[in-house]
């Protein structure tokens, strides 16, 4: 697992060789002791689930950064280091 980003007390994660269970592009994102799996294409929560308005948070910041994600999606499925990516201001 690796942290690509940290931002309004949300942890954004992305685990190496993660393609098997939800067979998305997607991100792991933990807030006080809750965590949800975030669908990268459309924001969707594919599992889990965190506050409303930290949910809204992570879609926007989803939106913003697709593209890195999906770069960072394709190396994380490979084994390859991810990158960081900044947080939501």
């Amino acid at each position: 697992m690796a942290i690509i980003s940290m931002f309004y007390g949300l942890i954004v994660s992305m685990y190496y060789m993660d393609n098997k269970q939800h067979h998305s592009p997607h991100i792991h994102v933990r807030y006080q002791g809750s965590e949800a799996i975030f669908s990268i294409p459309d924001g969707e929560v594919l599992d889990g689930s965190i506050q409303t308005n930290k949910g809204k948070l992570v879609q926007a910041w989803i939106e913003i950064h697709k593209e890195e994600l999906m770069a960072n999606w394709d190396l994380a499925c490979q084994g390859e280091t991810v990158f960081k990516i900044e947080p939501l201001k």
